[in-house]
């Protein structure tokens, strides 16, 4: 792992704002992966993130269909859930490649679950709480790896 910055957010806004941050600097081909355990703000980060995008579509993890599309941004934007994957060759089914080494954005909640198919350099967010600084409170850490 390369260059890394960390965040400190006292709010959901402070989330979401962070994310709208990084999909207005999204690029085409850019793979950004985000891991946290369950409530720690995955689902608002990645609000702000197809904010940022232009996507005015109501966002939510799309756990049981693994992948939504969402083509009415300024870049396509592929936000995938992949935490009831079984087995990384799941992926091969439903398109992966595809999407991931394509012209739009892909955002891939709980990759860790899927580290052997990654590509060489992806963006890692690590959303982590910390409740004595609050419950409100998020550190998040974003890797550039490769």
């Amino acid at each position: 792992m390369q260059d890394f910055k960390t965040v400190e957010s006292n709010s959901e806004k402070e989330t979401y704002d962070l994310g709208f941050e990084m999909g207005k600097k999204a690029y085409p081909g850019q793979v950004c992966t985000l891991i946290g355990d369950l409530g720690v703000g995955k689902t608002v980060f990645t609000q702000g993130f197809a904010a940022g995008l232009g996507i005015k579509d109501y966002i939510c993890s799309p756990t049981f269909t693994i992948v939504q599309v969402y083509d009415d941004g300024r870049l396509p934007f592929y936000h995938f859930d992949v935490y009831r994957i079984g087995d990384e060759s799941e992926m091969e089914e439903i398109g992966y490649e595809e999407y991931v080494y394509g012209d739009g954005v892909s955002l891939i909640e709980w990759a860790d679950l899927i580290n052997d198919i990654l590509p060489d350099r992806y963006t890692r967010i690590e959303i982590t709480k910390d409740l004595d600084k609050g419950f409100d409170y998020r550190n998040i850490k974003i890797t550039e790896v490769g």
